[in-house]
């Protein structure tokens, strides 16, 4: 296997050295300083993937996608990441597995390394379930999205796309809107935020904000337009339905009356302060569709950085 050094010209190679931790489970687990080696390697593994030249880096590994919940732009993001360094891919339906027989999560994961899987990818709708897997197989378990916890590639890459537009996180003010109590991208990433030197400001219908009033370095806002005063990003999340989310707003018209972010709520934020989402957007609820789609929005940004921060994971992960 190449080593991540061999690909990167010495005088610009962020550190090398391989995580720790065997599992990427959340940020919190991550050190300042190898959250930002992930973002470095991920311009650097985004550049040579542009000129068809990323490292095989994973040639010996097999890369397991179990995905228990739908999705499009992680699942697809991952499968290319993975193939981009030279893995090889399995991509588990779990619709047709066993799992619709009864089988339990950890004896599919157990399956799939007794295969030669090496690496999983695992999204699961149980907060906490890449943790049992992790303890529970000897491959490396990836969290793709678990429950309400955690999300921690988004929340790398939403920190890559944010660092980029900005400069850098320190010192800055960045304001999250919407279903924060059920979101796992909020939770991981005011985990990053925090970790890369923000200010994090939250606001939403109280049910949804409430229970992070004690968390460390976080503002909750009453109203949105205190929130969005002097923001220097603004990130907007839709509701989680799946997750009954509904029960903490009485109608979608009352939530984008009072939360839903329109041209006129975004010039309170600072002049050119960028718009981030992580999709799918639900436009007219929680952002007006000219907004998702206009200059300020890095929505496309994030999910291109997608593939690039998963690159850069899975190679800091790998053996």
């Amino acid at each position: 296997m190449l080593d991540i050094a061999d690909s990167a010209p010495a005088a610009a190679a962020p550190s090398t050295d391989r995580w720790p931790d065997r599992h990427l489970l959340d940020i919190d687990q991550l050190s300042r300083a190898q959250l930002e080696q992930c973002l470095d390697l991920a311009v650097e593994l985004r550049e040579q993937r542009s000129r068809r030249s990323a490292p095989r880096l994973l040639a010996d590994e097999i890369v397991g996608l179990a995905f228990c919940e739908p999705s499009t732009r992680t699942r697809v993001s991952f499968q290319l990441a993975a193939t981009s360094l030279g893995a090889e891919v399995v991509d588990l339906p779990i619709e047709a597995s066993s799992v619709t027989k009864g089988e339990s999560l950890a004896d599919t994961l157990r399956t799939l390394e007794r295969t030669g899987v090496t690496i999983i990818v695992l999204r699961h709708p149980m907060s906490g379930a890449p943790y049992h897997a992790a303890r529970s197989i000897g491959a490396r378990i990836v969290n793709a999205g678990d429950g309400t916890h955690a999300h921690p590639t988004q929340a790398l890459l939403d920190a890559l796309t944010l660092r980029e537009a900005l400069g850098t996180l320190e010192g800055k003010v960045i304001t999250i809107v919407g279903d924060i109590a059920h979101s796992r991208v909020a939770r991981s990433n005011l985990h990053a935020l925090s970790m890369l030197g923000a200010s994090v400001r939250l606001a939403g219908p109280p049910a949804w904000v409430g229970p992070f009033a004690s968390w460390p370095g976080v503002q909750i806002a009453d109203r949105l337009e205190d929130a969005m005063a002097g923001a220097d990003a603004v990130m907007t999340l839709r509701i989680q339905f799946e997750r009954a989310a509904a029960g903490g707003v009485p109608t979608l018209r009352e939530y984008a009356s009072r939360w839903g972010i329109t041209e006129e709520r975004m010039r309170l934020a600072r002049p050119g302060a960028p718009l981030l989402h992580p999709g799918p957007t639900n436009e007219g609820v929680e952002v007006t569709a000219a907004l998702a789609a206009g200059p300020r929005s890095l929505i496309g940004t994030q999910v291109s950085n997608g593939v690039p921060i998963r690159m850069a994971a899975l190679a800091l992960l790998a053996p």
